[in-house]
């Protein structure tokens, strides 16, 4: 992530309607306010990856960002909770959320240090879950939680990659 793609970010979100945000189970009621969004995301921009809350990997098709994964729930050096976006609506269902994905997983565990990368996505929305199997992550369970500070109550699906079966993904093991 750049600088200048944090205000893309966060537009994703405030400018989404409420039935998107829904269907992947966030509560628009509870984002955050533009300005203070963009604040806290510069604020990390700076920081060490040791000491960051949230990270940023910009998907881009042809030079023009079209989506993000991030992290956050970050332990340095052991664990983070990871999330997808394709922000561009032709794009989904086309396979480039599971190539975006194979590409930006290896960032996260060699700039984090990790040993385990987490995935929860609400138990309704079908494209991450199916994503996230397509990419070797395995199914844990599924649970009723509110996962994160934009979400409201709901079920999820917990996916889970340690280091060690991501290297035997990746090489075909």
């Amino acid at each position: 992530m750049q600088k200048s793609d944090i205000e893309l970010i966060v537009d994703y979100f405030v400018n989404a309607d409420s039935e998107f945000l829904k269907g992947m189970g966030a509560d628009k009621s509870k984002l955050p306010h533009k300005p203070e969004w963009i604040i806290k995301l510069n604020q990390e921009f700076d920081k060490a990856n040791s000491e960051k809350e949230f990270y940023y990997i910009i998907w881009l098709i042809n030079d023009d960002p079209a989506g993000h994964s991030n992290i956050n729930k970050i332990k340095f050096g052991q664990t983070a909770t990871m999330h997808l976006h394709l922000w561009k609506s032709d794009k989904r269902k086309s396979g480039l959320g599971l190539d975006f994905l194979k590409r930006t997983i290896p960032f996260f565990f060699e700039n984090f240090e990790l040993k385990k990368l987490i995935c929860e996505p609400y138990t309704l929305n079908p494209a991450p879950n199916r994503v996230l199997e397509k990419v070797g992550f395995k199914f844990i369970k599924e649970y009723e939680t509110v996962p994160g500070w934009i979400n409201f109550h709901q079920s999820v699906n917990r996916y889970e990659m340690t280091k060690e079966r991501f290297d035997k993904v990746k090489n075909g093991t």
